[in-house]
């Protein structure tokens, strides 16, 4: 399989200035071709550096992608490190490169200074993509086996965004003119209720049967639960279904999608499919269920609103919570959870309900610890409550309430209506 390193450079990257979004857009790229990303690395402008660390990325990966460094100042480097990398003896004009440059700076009523013209000028060993979109072109170097151990190509490209993205599928062509492609297959099972460390532990004969060739990945989300990334290099497909299939007969409804989903999405799939309604109260999610629930598309078609009752006195005056039941057992209980989701539900003529009462922190009620939740899910066929309790800051609580609380209502509808 070919393997690939992505190597961005500039300073204003490892100071923070700017965020490397071209080596996650790279690697996405490269992946979806069929070539394995071993390695990212960010360098500074300093030629020793960028020599060292390309020689040795060029020793481990088949190509190496480079992006960064090729503009007209003094401080892009990246040029005449390649062209002694390369053992370039001079510099020669790309025309079709410097008839782009004049184009450009026609476009934008600027002369056509020495400066710009040294863009078109390419160290004399390499191969140039032009660069449409920009003044800098894309420098191809291709190493014979004699220098690295085995043939390697390297490919420098611009660092400006919409320059090095609207230009890689050029990049991809030359690369798949060159080089001989394996199928790589990714597969994501969204799984939720389980810790990370549990989860790894139950599956762990699962996983180690895993067929040559394919990798597993644990993605972690407070949010999503649990991704469990399944990869397949240099195999078909049918192989990460076989896999998945025989996951799903070890965890059950624990797993909430086969594919890269969220909860929110899931739950709103099955209230769709059949026709079915839903509603919320919340008070220590302070109404990011029902953020979670409209940032899905056609969620209107589900949806029909939601309570945010902070306050006690919202509790009782708007979703109908007995002074009597907040007295004997508290806010923060399993009769106060139920009764919020059966009052919003009645408010709401929903088909299901979910609410969220608990301390997401930092100060807590003196009688539970912070962290606690209770979850009321009302439905059809009657009322439940759920209690969890998490150890994370305030946003963190917040978002593992709101993921619960969809969970707990995903379960109630899939045993009101069994697969």
């Amino acid at each position: 399989m070919i393997k690939a390193s992505i190597c961005t450079i500039g300073d204003e990257i490892l100071i923070g200035q700017i965020v490397d979004t071209n080596s996650s857009g790279i690697a996405s790229a490269l992946e979806a071709t069929g070539i394995k990303v071993r390695r990212m690395v960010s360098l500074s402008d300093d030629r020793d550096d960028i020599i060292k660390t390309l020689e040795g990325e060029l020793k481990e990966s088949d190509l190496v992608v480079v992006t960064g460094g090729l503009g007209p100042t003094k401080d892009d480097i990246t040029k005449p490190a390649l062209a002694e990398l390369s053992g370039s003896a001079g510099y020669v004009e790309n025309m079709e490169q410097m008839e782009i440059v004049r184009e450009i700076l026609r476009s934008r009523g600027l002369d056509l200074l020495d400066i710009n013209k040294a863009q078109a000028f390419v160290p004399d060993r390499c191969e140039v993509i032009p660069n449409r979109f920009g003044t800098a072109p894309i420098m191809v170097f291709r190493f014979p086996a004699s220098r690295f151990g085995h043939t390697a190509t390297l490919y420098a490209m611009p660092g400006v965004p919409h320059e090095t993205m609207g230009m890689l599928p050029d990049v991809l062509k030359d690369i798949r003119s060159h080089f001989p492609l394996s199928e790589i297959h990714h597969r994501s099972i969204m799984v939720y209720g389980t810790a990370e460390s549990a989860l790894s532990k139950e599956i762990e004969p699962w996983e180690n049967a895993l067929p040559d060739g394919v990798h597993l990945a644990y993605l972690p989300n407070p949010l999503t639960g649990i991704r469990l990334r399944l990869s397949s290099y240099g195999g078909s497909e049918d192989v990460l279904n076989e896999e998945i299939n025989k996951l799903k007969a070890r965890l059950g409804s624990r797993i909430y999608s086969d594919e890269d989903d969220n909860l929110s999405r899931t739950v709103g799939r099955l209230l769709l499919q059949h026709g079915k309604t839903m509603s919320c109260a919340e008070s220590c999610t302070g109404g990011e269920i029902a953020h979670l629930i409209t940032s899905e598309a056609g969620s209107s078609g589900y949806f029909l609103g939601s309570v945010t009752s902070y306050a006690v006195s919202v509790k009782e005056n708007v979703l109908g919570v007995n002074a009597e039941t907040i007295n004997k057992y508290g806010v923060v209980s399993s009769e106060v959870a139920a009764a919020m989701s059966e009052g919003v539900r009645k408010l709401t003529g929903s088909d299901y309900s979910v609410a969220t009462t608990g301390l997401s922190g930092p100060g807590g009620d003196g009688i539970n610890p912070v962290g606690t939740v209770w979850i009321g899910i009302s439905g059809p066929n009657g009322t439940r409550t759920v209690t969890k309790q998490y150890h994370n800051d305030r946003k963190r609580n917040i978002q593992r309430f709101a993921a619960t609380a969809l969970d707990c209502l995903r379960l109630m509808i899939l045993e009101d209506y069994p697969v």
